[in-house]
């Protein structure tokens, strides 16, 4: 539970510096920069302290980041400007947790007793009622079809990639070993950045052919004010997210079922919003400060129900 806390606050922050990011250079290559750079921290990690690439668990891994870190933010990078940030969030945080429950419970036989399964639906009632948009979204019936169906596919990549990673953890504790929260987020985050860098080349194919460098969201600038403007952030995203933040999420599947971590990591975007509020200048609305008392007490009876 504790390991899970905080993942979701270095994700929170993460959240926030990924937007400047992507602000800058756009979405594709902001998750692509974010993902090498992190490579290269915890390689750091791996090789200092943890384990490397080593391990009969390493193919799990690298499928778990294959799926959830590179199809699943893949997909999430397509909903988001079909459906805006409030709704996506929406449906990919709420359905992520009960697919990986049931990914789970089918794959792996874990069980959830009925008061973890009732505090962890009170958490994403509470994030339902804080993230809930406007009434007038204006978006086409294209646009709602299609964001839906790449939320989906988000949700259900993350939570696929999550259940892997426990699926590892298990395998580890029947042959009486272990592997550091360090070491797995480098051996998933392999997988992540394999598929975000195909995925980059397809959306800059004019760039691969000698065209003026541009990002895919925004026009070309010189590539030294770019990076004058956009380094810090791409970096405080890459530790605080897919370094520190990947690292604390591995460690929580180490003892805690993947449908009761995802629904206290789902509460990231309400912890955010206090740093968006001073950041961004982001007002936050009645609804959400209701949401949020809503998904806290969902939390604290996860925490008093699991007792971890």
């Amino acid at each position: 539970m504790f390991a899970a806390l905080l993942t979701t606050i270095f994700f929170s922050i993460s959240v926030i510096c990924g937007h400047r990011s992507a602000k800058l250079i756009g979405g594709s290559e902001a998750n692509f920069w974010r993902l090498a750079f992190a490579t290269c921290f915890l390689a750091v990690w791996a090789y200092g302290w943890g384990q490397g690439l080593s391990g009969e668990t390493f193919p799990i891994f690298l499928w778990s980041g294959i799926i959830g870190i590179g199809f699943g933010d893949v997909a999430l990078f397509q909903a988001l400007p079909r459906l805006g940030p409030r709704l996506t969030l929406l449906l990919t945080r709420c359905l992520a947790p009960p697919f990986a429950a049931a990914i789970e419970w089918l794959w792996l036989g874990t069980t959830l007793r009925p008061a973890q399964i009732f505090y962890g639906a009170v958490v994403l009632v509470g994030i339902g009622v804080s993230l809930a948009p406007g009434r007038h979204l204006n978006l086409t019936r294209k646009a709602v079809v299609s964001g839906v169906l790449f939320s989906v596919l988000a949700s259900f990549g993350d939570s696929f990639g999550a259940v892997l990673s426990r699926k590892a953890y298990a395998i580890l504790q029947s042959r009486g070993e272990n592997i550091d929260g360090g070491t797995a987020a480098f051996q998933r985050i392999i997988g992540g950045l394999f598929v975000g860098g195909i995925f980059l080349l397809v959306v800059k194919w004019q760039f691969i052919k000698g065209h003026a460098a541009r990002s895919d969201e925004h026009p070309a600038m010189p590539s030294w004010e770019k990076w004058r403007k956009v380094l810090p952030w791409v970096l405080a995203n890459s530790l605080a997210g897919q370094t520190i933040g990947v690292s604390c999420y591995q460690w929580a599947f180490q003892t805690t079922p993947a449908g009761i971590v995802l629904p206290i990591v789902a509460t990231t975007p309400l912890v955010a919003m206090p740093i968006t509020r001073i950041m961004e200048r982001e007002k936050v609305t009645w609804h959400a400060i209701v949401g949020g008392i809503i998904a806290v007490a969902g939390v604290i009876g996860l925490k008093l129900s699991t007792g971890q």
